[in-house]
């Protein structure tokens, strides 16, 4: 399963103008061009998704939408995605963007097949796409800093510190995301109240959490945002203020190409299904009711929405042996994980010990007997990787479709890939990669396969080591794709 590398150039198209944005370039500056009209959105409906094997989501990175906690992908979005990927039988795919407005452009373009961004639904915004049946209601709400005392306030003293009344937003500058349903919303707050609201659209690649963190430190005073975005991060800062609406309930719903009838059925049946199960409302409070469990999100190290990169306390040794080995770090962590959630005091039912799962007779044969030390366990884990790559070097030459090798024979032992692989140059040819040998490793549970005169180790229920390396794969896709906002500022430090 593979997923879109994120997209550093994202377009904006207001009207007339096409203006183009580096995200990862701050330092060069917007170029204009004229266009006549917006192209047609691409063709590419349910059956072509289905065809490709993936379901392309436009997704931002936040604590409600899609993120990465202690090495597992997470979110009341990424959920139910991954819900609906299953019901249709694709995989998912992923794109990043922290700029609303390029989404629905990416969207017809085909970048991506469905936007999953906590969308308002809005007239203008029907005119460019199609939106699924909602499935939250929220009211915006109004996002400010209580004063620095608000602790040693009576609740009546803390009420009339901030503000209830929306007339006193007369004046204020609010902050907000560019191209958000919450400038269209205040232009018609200004208009109700008769008096003018300075709606600033400064900050184009920032998100509503970012706007929150921003009132938050001081840096503005007032944002925007979505009443159950709101109220989950009420939870990380204690010092802003959600309590004040802007809006009566609108809908949030997910958002498809309006040429693709069939995808939005397929998402409607779901949703309505959905909706009717306690799975639904499982996940609804997973991300929206629990605060004490938001909060420990909040402070921990390894989130990566408000705390940077960190997958693990032993990324810096997964670091140090993935550049031995020539690995990205990302992708051996994900080995890991899969292995033992970064647990070093992880045991199997087989005995295998450690982070990197490892039974003790083949720690002793890299001369390691202390397998929950997690130097250790990556000392010999790495040693064993090193020993595979040198077993699969002449048969797979390709450097990079050998690791699948090795990760298929860490997982089962290469006796059993190798029989796959000598059956799947018997019947397919010399021509071989990973994906013909896991088919013959799911063979090989047949008896007139396991019985094969090329076949030495005989039977096997292999269907463990193929999952294997598709999960391992299908989380370092989540690792690049979630990680590397991090690692290029990490890098220009």
């Amino acid at each position: 399963m593979s997923i879109i590398p994120k997209i550093i150039c994202i377009a904006l198209l207001p009207i007339g103008v096409l203006f183009v944005r580096c995200a990862n370039s701050p330092e060069v500056n917007d170029v204009e061009v004229d266009i006549i009209a917006p192209p047609e959105p691409i063709l590419y409906d349910l059956e072509a998704i289905r065809e490709r094997g993936t379901l392309r989501v436009i997704i931002d990175n936040s604590s409600t939408g899609y993120f990465v906690y202690k090495g597992q992908p997470m979110g009341y979005e990424y959920d139910l995605l991954d819900l609906f990927a299953k019901r249709i039988g694709v995989g998912l795919e992923f794109h990043l963007t922290t700029d609303l407005g390029s989404t629905f452009e990416l969207l017809n373009q085909g970048v991506g097949d469905i936007i999953a961004y906590s969308l308002t639904v809005t007239n203008e915004r029907k005119k460019l796409v199609s939106f699924s049946h909602p499935h939250i209601q929220a009211r915006q709400m109004l996002i400010q800093r209580k004063p620095d005392n608000w602790r040693q306030l009576k609740r009546h003293e803390l009420e009339r510190s901030v503000i209830r009344n929306q007339v006193d937003l007369i004046g204020k500058k609010i902050f907000v995301r560019t191209a958000s349903a919450y400038v269209s919303r205040l232009k018609n707050l200004s208009d109700e109240l008769g008096g003018d609201i300075s709606i600033i659209e400064d900050y184009p690649s920032a998100s509503t959490e970012d706007f929150i963190q921003m009132v938050s430190e001081g840096t503005i005073d007032y944002t925007i945002a979505d009443e159950h975005v709101a109220l989950v991060n009420s939870t990380y800062f204690s010092n802003i203020d959600v309590l004040t609406p802007v809006s009566f309930p609108q809908q949030i719903a997910w958002a498809v190409r309006k040429n693709a009838p069939s995808l939005l059925v397929a998402v409607n049946s779901w949703i309505n299904e959905m909706r009717n199960k306690s799975e639904y409302y499982v996940i609804f409070n997973k991300y929206f009711k629990n605060s004490k469990v938001h909060l420990a999100r909040a402070k921990s190290d390894f989130s990566n929405v408000f705390s940077g990169s960190r997958l693990s306390p032993y990324d810096d040794l997964i670091k140090n042996t993935a550049n031995e080995l020539n690995w990205d770090w990302k992708l051996l962590a994900a080995q890991i994980f899969q292995e033992s959630k970064f647990n070093p005091k992880a045991k199997s039912w087989a005995g295998a010990i450690g982070l990197m799962q490892l039974i003790p007779r083949t720690g002793m044969a890299y001369g390691i007997t202390n397998l929950e030390d997690p130097k250790s366990s990556l000392e010999a884990g790495s040693s064993h990787i090193r020993w595979l790559d040198n077993y699969w070097k002449k048969k797979v030459p390709d450097s990079l479709e050998r690791v699948k090798f090795i990760l298929g024979s860490y997982n089962v032992g290469q006796g059993h890939v190798l029989d796959a692989y000598k059956l799947s140059k018997k019947y397919v040819g010399e021509d071989i990669n990973w994906d013909t040998v896991a088919e013959y490793l799911l063979k090989k549970s047949f008896r007139n396969y396991f019985n094969d005169p090329v076949v030495k180790y005989g039977y096997c229920r292999c269907t463990e080591p193929v999952e294997y390396v598709e999960s391992i794969y299908s989380l370092y896709e989540h690792y690049k794709t979630l990680l590397a906002k991090d690692e290029h500022i990490e890098s220009s430090d």
